[in-house]
């Protein structure tokens, strides 16, 4: 492997700093309609519920694990020898914000045993490298519980950690090929066969309608102070049309997407720093490439935090953008067309405008969708965004010409 270019330390403080934004960034990525954290459980019942899963050994312990803010994760110890143990990851689905738990783990079991498939054959080692989804007694890949509750158990794996914050460079980077290899193993999986667990979640065109229907109805009187913003996502109106028209025609290929490429989502190993899996496959779904890299591009590249009102501090880090590339570029191993390479600026400037539309969707609308913590929250986003949009416009060609160097 190529060394990695250097990334001024300054750019780092800043990856450390928008950690005081990742539940913002969850809920860009995932459709939030309610549901809480560590629903208050006894330890007997957790056990009990484990007890259902065919695990190894006798279920002995059970703890909260992660901070995840969507569903409730815990970490199972079972005893198989006297000095022996096997953990698993035991998590209660939020079926309220995926409303089909059914159709979710038909995605989540295809897609893993699929790349447990191409891992081996690969010469890789599938337990460590995919998640695996541990399956009840009666065969079925989750349970339903008397109160309703959903739940579903993984394989631990051992030997490796995710991160929330960017320590060094080659986070970002081991992150970027990651989901670049990713790409790689499931480019034969039948991504039409995909359950969409957030319908339209980036169709561009839909939100760009949902956005003029937003407009025109005003309904809290808000469009007269937002008129500069307004024109920004109507002069980019042909820019909405673009990924969505490309895939439709077939020139770039439908694959499966992964919808919230951030670095927790990557399992580091501790010995040697490489990204070995890919985790949290709920928004699995039918989409482009670009949308991954964009959004990471998006979140990942940008100077400052996404609720910033000092606009003066928001950029599309070039550094940044060039090591993500390189990383995914090299991570999807060929398997990219060289369309979908020369489009990837477009996939990082269509996510980021799609964010910020969002955004001014919801302001207009009155708050109702992304929580906000102060008057204007919404459009403080919207507007971090749309400037980072710009920047990019800006930048185009040495984006271009990074892009270029992998045509």
């Amino acid at each position: 492997m190529s060394k990695l270019p250097e990334i001024k330390a300054d750019s780092i403080k800043r990856r450390k700093n928008k950690i005081k934004t990742f539940w913002l960034h969850l809920t860009i990525m995932i459709e939030i309609n309610g549901g809480g954290i560590y629903m208050s459980r006894e330890k007997s019942e957790l056990l009990c519920i484990s007890g259902k899963f065919e695990v190894a050994g006798e279920p002995e312990n059970v703890v909260p694990h992660g901070n995840g803010h969507i569903n409730d994760t815990y970490l199972l110890t079972c005893r198989v020898a006297p000095e022996k143990t096997c953990r698993y990851i035991l998590q209660r689905m939020n079926h309220e914000v995926f409303r089909d738990p059914k159709g979710l783990m038909e995605n989540i079991t295809g897609v893993t045993t699929f790349l447990q498939k191409e891992i081996a054959e690969r010469g890789g080692d599938p337990d460590r490298e995919a998640l695996g989804v541990i399956m009840l007694k009666d065969g079925a890949s989750y349970s339903e519980e008397e109160d309703g509750t959903f739940w579903r158990m993984y394989r631990f794996v051992e030997g490796a950690d995710s991160y929330d914050a960017v320590e060094k460079p080659e986070d970002f980077y081991e992150s970027a090929v990651a989901f670049g290899n990713f790409q790689k193993l499931l480019a034969k999986y039948p991504a039409k066969s995909l359950h969409e667990t957030i319908p339209n979640f980036h169709n561009t065109v839909d939100r760009l309608e949902k956005f003029k229907k937003a407009v025109e109805a005003d309904t809290m009187k808000r469009a007269a102070e937002v008129a500069d913003e307004i024109r920004f996502v109507l002069d980019r109106e042909d820019d909405c049309h673009v990924l969505c028209d490309m895939l439709v025609s077939g020139e770039i290929p439908l694959r499966v997407t992964h919808n919230d490429t951030k670095l927790n989502n990557i399992l580091l190993d501790h010995k040697t720093g490489k990204g070995i899996c890919v985790i949290d496959l709920d928004t699995v779904m039918p989409g482009s490439a670009l949308y991954d890299y964009g959004d990471s591009i998006r979140f990942g590249a940008n100077t400052g935090a996404e609720d910033e009102k000092d606009l003066s501090k928001i950029s599309c880090d070039l550094e940044l953008f060039a090591l993500y590339t390189k990383g995914f570029i090299e991570g999807c191993g060929g398997s990219l067309t060289q369309k979908e390479i020369k489009m990837l600026p477009m996939g990082a400037k269509m996510m980021t405008l799609e964010c910020g539309m969002r955004f001014l969707t919801d302001y207009l609308e009155g708050d109702h969708y992304f929580k906000i913590h102060r008057p204007k929250h919404n459009l403080d986003r919207c507007r971090t965004q749309f400037c980072m949009v710009k920047d990019m416009e800006d930048k185009w060609e040495k984006m271009q010409e990074i892009v270029e160097k992998y045509l």
